[in-house]
C-alpha cells in the first residue's frame, strides 16, 4: 500500500470536495452519546446525524461513541480525530458514494461512558449493542445505569435512550432490562428517560484490506476506520422523546407513531431471510451471502419464505410496497460488493430464531397452513449446529451437548427444539423433522 498521510482535521483538505464531510467538525458539539462504537453505527446512526445537521444548521448534535469490545476500534476512529470513511457500493466498478463523516466528535471505551452522560448538553443515548447485550448482567445494561445515576445525581434532566438493535419492540426490552438494574434509581428514569422503539436497516459487513485500499487511493489519505455498505438505509423511530433531538427526518428517517409494523417486516422478511440463506449457504459451503443467493434452490427458497411463509403474518403500513419491498430485499441479498460472511450472519442463532422464524412458524401453523420455508431455515440451523467446528453462540455449550446425543432427524430435533420453541407444537417437530431429513 502507498504511503499516504493519515485522515484527519489536518488532512481534511486534501479530500475531493465531494467527499468532504457535511458539516465543520471543529464547530461541532457533543449532544448524543452511542454505546457500541462498531461498524454499523458508523454507516447508519452517524450518517443520519451529519445529514440531519447539515440540513438544519444545528451544529450540537455531534456524537460521543464508546466502544464496548475493541479499544482498537477505539483508538483507531481516536487516531483520525473522529473521522471515518463511508463507501457505498451496489456491485459495479465503482463506488455509489464515497464521503468522510464529521458527526463522531469524541470516543471513550467501556465503563469510560458514563461520566460522559452527565453532561446536560447531552439529550439523546442510542445504542448498537446486539442482542447480547440486553441480556441480564450485560456490561452494557450496567454502564448506562450508572450513566444515568451520575446524571440523576447532577441534576442534567431528561434523556432519551434509543435502542438501534435488531430486537422486536427493543425499546420496551431496553427499558426493561434498565429498570431490572436500577435499584433506587427506578423512580427518576421513569420520570425523565424515555425509551423509544427504532428499527434500523442497513447491512454493513465488516470493510476488507481491499476497502481501505480503494478508499485510500480515491481520497488521497490512509483510513483505517472506513466502512463499506450498501447504498439502502432506513430508520424508523417511534415518537416518543424526553427531550431534544437531531432533525433526523430531515436525513430520510421515518418518525412515527408506532414502529411495531416496520418492524416485523424487517425482522421476518430481511432478518429471517437472512437466517435461511446463512444456513443453507453454510451447509453448500458459501462464505458470503451473496454467493449463497446466486444459487437457484436457496434464492428460491428465501423468495418462498418471504411470499407464502412470512408476508401472511404481516400487517402492511398503509401505503407502503410490500411487494417493491420484497424485490429490493433480494437485489440487497444478491450484491456481491457487500461480501456479508455467512458464518457472522449465522451467529447467535438462539437468540435471533425465537424472534424471526419461530413465531412465523406457530402463527401459521395455528391458521392451518404449513410453513415449510420457515420449517427449513430451523432445521437448517440444526444441521449447522451438529456439524459446525466452531459455534459462536450464548448457548454453544448447551447446542453441542445436545446435538451429540442425536443420532437422527427426529432426534435432533428432540434434542434442539426446545432450547429455541420450549412451546412449539406437535406439528412443528413434525414439519421441521420432515426438512431435516432432506438436509442430513
Amino acid at each position: 500500500m502507498t504511503d499516504r498521510p493519515l485522515l484527519g482535521l489536518g488532512t481534511l483538505d486534501r479530500l475531493p470536495a465531494a467527499s468532504r464531510p457535511l458539516i465543520d467538525p471543529a464547530k461541532t458539539e457533543v449532544g448524543v452519546l452511542h454505546l457500541g462504537l462498531g461498524v454499523f453505527h458508523r454507516a447508519h446512526q452517524v450518517v443520519y446525524t451529519e445529514e440531519a445537521m447539515a440540513a438544519t444548521g444545528e451544529t450540537r448534535w455531534g456524537i460521543c461513541a464508546a466502544g464496548m469490545r475493541s479499544r482498537a476500534t477505539v483508538d483507531a476512529v481516536a487516531a483520525q480525530d473522529g473521522l471515518f470513511s463511508v463507501l457505498a457500493r451496489d456491485g459495479g466498478p465503482a463506488p455509489v458514494e464515497l464521503r468522510v463523516y464529521g458527526a463522531l466528535r469524541e470516543t471513550r471505551f467501556g465503563a469510560e461512558v458514563a461520566d460522559r452522560l452527565a453532561d446536560p448538553r447531552i439529550t439523546v443515548v442510542t445504542l448498537t449493542v446486539t442482542e447480547k447485550g440486553y441480556l441480564p448482567g450485560s456490561d452494557a445494561i450496567a454502564w448506562l445505569v450508572a450513566g444515568l445515576e451520575r446524571r440523576a445525581a447532577a441534576g442534567a434532566g431528561p434523556v432519551t435512550v434509543l435502542s438501534c438493535d435488531n430486537i422486536p419492540h427493543n425499546g420496551r426490552v431496553l427499558a426493561d432490562a434498565v429498570l431490572a438494574a436500577a435499584g433506587h434509581l427506578r423512580g427518576w428514569i421513569e420520570e425523565n428517560v424515555a425509551f423509544p422503539s427504532s428499527m434500523v436497516d442497513r447491512m454493513v459487513p465488516y470493510a476488507r484490506p481491499e476497502d481501505l485500499e480503494q478508499v485510500a487511493a480515491a481520497l488521497g489519505v490512509t483510513d483505517r476506520a472506513a466502512v463499506a455498505t450498501e447504498p439502502f438505509r432506513q430508520w424508523v423511530i417511534e415518537d416518543r422523546f424526553a427531550a431534544g433531538r437531531p432533525a433526523w427526518e430531515k436525513a430520510g428517517a421515518l418518525i412515527v407513531p408506532d414502529v411495531a409494523p416496520y418492524e416485523l417486516m424487517k425482522l421476518r422478511l430481511l432478518n429471517g431471510g437472512h437466517s435461511l440463506i446463512a444456513y443453507l449457504g453454510l451447509l453448500h459451503g458459501c462464505e458470503t451471502i451473496a454467493e449463497a443467493v446466486s444459487r437457484d434452490d436457496i434464492a428460491a427458497a428465501v423468495r418462498a419464505l418471504m411470499d407464502e411463509d412470512v408476508t401472511p403474518t404481516l400487517p402492511v403500513p398503509e401505503g407502503f410496497d410490500l411487494a417493491a419491498y420484497k424485490h429490493t430485499l433480494m437485489q440487497r441479498f444478491a450484491n456481491p460488493a457487500l461480501r456479508h460472511q455467512t458464518l457472522k450472519v449465522a451467529e447467535d442463532g438462539s437468540l435471533k430464531l425465537p424472534v424471526r422464524l419461530v413465531p412465523v412458524l406457530r402463527e401459521r401453523l395455528a391458521a392451518g397452513a404449513t410453513p415449510t420455508h420457515a420449517a427449513l431455515a430451523i432445521a437448517a440451523w440444526m444441521r449447522w449446529v451438529s456439524l459446525a467446528p466452531r459455534l459462536d453462540d450464548p448457548l454453544a455449550d448447551k447446542l453441542r451437548a445436545a446435538a451429540a446425543t442425536a443420532t437422527n432427524p427426529r432426534s435432533l430435533v428432540d434434542a434442539l427444539l426446545p432450547l429455541i420453541a420450549p412451546d412449539a407444537p406437535p406439528e412443528a417437530t413434525d414439519l421441521i423433522t420432515d426438512r431435516l431429513a432432506t438436509l442430513w
